[in-house]
């Protein structure tokens, strides 16, 4: 299955092989530079299904640092476009961006807040700072947050703009839209706090305004965090319940990660950690689901596709060691995978 082509909406990905949206942090006032071009450019080389673009702020505070992608202006756009045509043109790989904000967490460098004469203000669900000590975060007011669902629809705009296949938005590791679904930092007594509902509106908010410029050919995917490991936080349940509102907006597929909103949570980590999380939800919520988490070697991920547990292996840090994963992983398996004609010597 792992070299069997999927399908969502009316687009063809070649192979369940996906590159999981990683910041680089070496954008230029949000725009991505030759580092990028090289970065995913040798991914698409080594036989990728579909290319994630990182996490890429709507706004220039939502950014989480100064180095991180942006996608709210022209320049911004147009240096995508050339990492897409590349792509397009030289391989059989689709690629997607990650649309993100990332709220309380933004403003930072090295994993620490930046003082605002470095940095900005950050915005949040609520009045509540990720870490003690950091600054109090502004809470949104609602004219604000229905600024950052325009903000959302145009980046998506521009994305189309740019080529990009495939639309993500980033819902998970404790970012904007994330700690607007856990009650543990959002504390609202508007209709954007409280009940689930209400904890889950800005985010389906974003989802429909993004699949308002969306068309066949371009699916939607949303990237959430399934638990966050604390007692009374956003929990695996509540993740299902989500992802049937989402099937029911026209989501084509959830990215099942986990943890990010809660500092200081404890986290079993072992290969595959996260995969029964992906795999309830596929279950229970009938909607098609991303596996990600210490996913290593192509046997490991044919077995999470023959058990039904997910429709696409996201990988991480194996594909930055290792471009060319997707081939050698066919070479080992004995299937058939996107082979660079340059590089058509190399073949087994």
């Amino acid at each position: 299955m792992l070299y069997t082509p999927v399908q969502f909406r009316n687009l063809e990905i070649v192979n369940r092989w996906v590159m999981s949206p990683m910041c680089m942090y070496s954008a230029e006032s949000g725009v991505p530079t030759d580092f990028h071009y090289v970065h995913y450019g040798s991914r698409a080389q080594g036989g990728t299904g579909l290319l994630m673009v990182e996490a890429t702020g709507v706004v220039p505070a939502g950014r989480i640092t100064h180095g991180c992608t942006g996608l709210w202006n022209e320049e911004q756009t147009s240096s995508f476009r050339k990492i897409v045509d590349f792509i397009h043109t030289r391989s059989e790989s689709k690629i997607g961006i990650q649309l993100a904000h990332a709220g309380r967490k933004a403003s930072t460098w090295n994993g620490k807040q930046l003082p605002l004469n470095e940095g900005w203000e950050t915005v949040a669900a609520s009045a509540i700072p990720y870490m003690e000590g950091e600054r109090i975060p502004h809470e949104l007011s609602l004219t604000e947050i229905a600024a950052l669902v325009q903000s959302f629809q145009d980046a998506a705009v521009r994305a189309l703009e740019a080529g990009f296949d495939v639309i993500e938005i980033h819902a998970a590791h404790g970012y904007l839209l994330h700690q607007f679904l856990s009650p543990l930092s959002n504390i609202r007594t508007d209709d954007y706090g409280g009940s689930f509902e209400n904890r889950c509106r800005f985010l389906l908010e974003v989802v429909d305004a993004v699949n308002e410029v969306l068309d066949d050919d371009h699916p939607l995917f949303v990237r959430i965090s399934a638990t966050e490991y604390a007692e009374n936080g956003w929990d695996l349940e509540e993740s299902v319940r989500l992802a049937n509102l989402l099937k029911e907006r026209k989501v084509d597929l959830v990215d099942v990660s986990s943890g990010g909103n809660i500092h200081g949570a404890r986290i079993s980590v072992f290969d595959g950690y996260q995969v029964p999380f992906a795999a309830r939800i596929r279950k229970e919520a009938g909607i098609a689901t991303g596996a990600v988490g210490l996913i290593t070697d192509a046997k490991q991920a044919e077995e999470i596709l023959q058990a039904g547990d997910a429709d696409l292996i996201f990988v991480a840090r194996e594909i930055l060691r290792n471009p060319y994963l997707a081939i050698q992983g066919a070479f080992q398996m004995d299937a058939e995978c996107p082979f660079p004609e340059q590089y058509s010597r190399a073949r087994k």
